[in-house]
């Protein structure tokens, strides 16, 4: 349908595996084009009439793997080319107000009395800034309304407005209030949600502590330290059917933990994927990722001269920032067969660095949860992380008490810095070379239950904390 980074991911995956804990799930999604034509057999099952600033639309429906869909149909809105936030040069859709109003009035209007649909919610999950001005709309409804769980995926995009909007999307005035959707003088999608939430939950555990701080708080540490009772930190999963070496299609040699000696097939597809030299005292570290300083690439960059001395070579899959994507561009020529760069995304080629990686590093500023240092364990690869949000709650650090006990996964490094990278590459770099400790390492991680089933059961528990509203 369409998907972008880890909100893409929960929302594809979670509906599912709380459907089989026997929760009854609809999914609400924007009429983009991807969404439209993969329920193409969808039907008309309501219609929106306009509201303030909203357009009407039509709301549409299909199952799919037992899940209803239901996607808004506004052409004025989401049919277009582009990402879902930004046009095709990278610039924000001057009507995104417009485009997740709807998609929150729409979210608030199907849960109430006077839905147009006959199924009812006993609660409403919100995701993202997107999604959580819903939470404001059941707040200012009138009569009964359902409790809103707003989830963060991260703090830093808040969906920020001018104030004229609040009027437009049909908002009452009250609503403008430092006790409302008033952030600094503008429209906050996500403050509002988070003040009217009900409960707000997180991707990690460590990432609900981090962000009621002013470190990491992106200037709401007060609202969510102030609601701390409120606040849930659960570990996202992953979909384990589609991150799985044994089964894994888009792989030139699938292997397990008892067959890893497969992988050194993944590893020599990988090189001549990206050209780089076939070495037997270099492991090949990978690195996928949005190419932004949260994500640590510039550090990564600072870092490279040390990592390729180790020697160690870098395969490198992202795209975001031009002047990041210019330099690792400079660094693959400077060192052409130790770092290869491939711009943009590739779903085979993400899966195969997975694979036919040695290790893979994420050196992430902050990072809500991530998912790459859970696929890299899954598939024998150890990361080499820095110790935030959902990575420190993933990846248990290797030493040789870790090793001794069964719980070492990879290698965590507490200050994201170069010197920090290039150190923790080459503690890597020398556990790599002793065959027996590696292998320990590799099983530990493939060992490890990402599933979402485990996260669904987290969720199902805090849904039960809630009286049933429609009974």
């Amino acid at each position: 349908m369409v998907k972008t980074g880890g909100l893409g991911d929960v929302v594809g995956a979670l509906p599912g595996a709380l459907r089989a804990l026997g929760h009854d799930v609809r999914v609400l999604l924007p009429g983009y084009p991807g969404v439209i034509a993969s329920l193409s057999d969808a039907t008309v099952c309501a219609r929106l009439a306009p509201a303030a600033d909203l357009p009407g639309a039509e709301l549409r429906t299909a199952k799919r793997a037992n899940l209803h869909y239901y996607a808004i149909d506004c052409p004025e809105l989401y049919a277009r080319a582009g990402g879902p936030y930004q046009d095709e040069h990278g610039r924000d859709w001057p009507d995104n107000p417009r485009r997740f109003g709807l998609l929150s009035r729409t979210a608030a209007a199907l849960a109430l009395d006077d839905s147009p649909l006959a199924w009812r919610p006993d609660l409403v999950h919100l995701h993202d800034w997107q999604a959580a001005l819903a939470a404001a709309y059941l707040a200012f409804a009138p009569g009964p309304h359902p409790p809103a769980i707003v989830t963060v995926h991260n703090l830093a995009f808040q969906g920020s407005f001018d104030r004229d909007w609040v009027s437009r999307l049909g908002l009452p005035a009250a609503a403008w209030s430092m006790h409302g959707v008033e952030y600094y003088g503008r429209l906050s999608f996500l403050k509002g949600g988070l003040y009217y939430a009900d409960a707000i939950t997180t991707v990690s555990p460590t990432y609900a502590r981090e962000i009621q701080t002013p470190a990491l708080g992106m200037g709401l540490a007060g609202l969510l330290a102030g609601r701390a009772d409120r606040l849930h930190g659960i570990l996202n999963g992953i979909d384990d059917a589609e991150w799985n070496p044994r089964i894994d299609r888009r792989i030139p040699s699938r292997y397990s933990a008892a067959s890893l000696w497969r992988k050194a097939l993944d590893k020599r597809a990988l090189r001549e994927r990206l050209n780089l030299a076939m070495r037997d005292d270099a492991p090949v570290i990978g690195l996928i990722a949005r190419l932004t300083p949260q994500k640590g690439i510039d550090l990564v960059i600072a870092a490279a001269p040390s990592i390729v001395k180790e020697p160690a070579q870098l395969a490198i899959l992202g795209s975001g920032d031009r002047d990041l994507e210019t330099a690792l561009l400079a660094l693959a020529a400077k060192y052409p067969a130790q770092v290869g760069v491939a711009l943009g995304f590739d779903e085979a080629l993400a899966h195969l660095i997975e694979a036919g990686s040695d290790a893979f590093l994420m050196p992430s500023r902050f990072e809500p949860c991530g998912m790459n240092q859970m696929y890299s364990q899954r598939y024998g690869t150890p990361p080499i992380v820095h110790a935030t949000g959902g990575l420190a709650d993933s990846v248990v650090d290797c030493r040789a008490e870790t090793l001794a006990d069964g719980t070492a996964t990879g290698f965590v490094f507490a200050e994201p810095s170069a010197d920090d990278v290039a150190t923790h590459v080459a503690r890597c770099v020398r556990t790599w070379r002793d065959q027996r400790a590696w292998r320990t390492l590799q099983r530990n991680g493939m060992a490890r239950d990402f599933s979402w089933a485990a996260s669904a059961r987290k969720y199902s528990e805090l849904y039960a904390g809630f009286p049933r509203s429609r009974e």
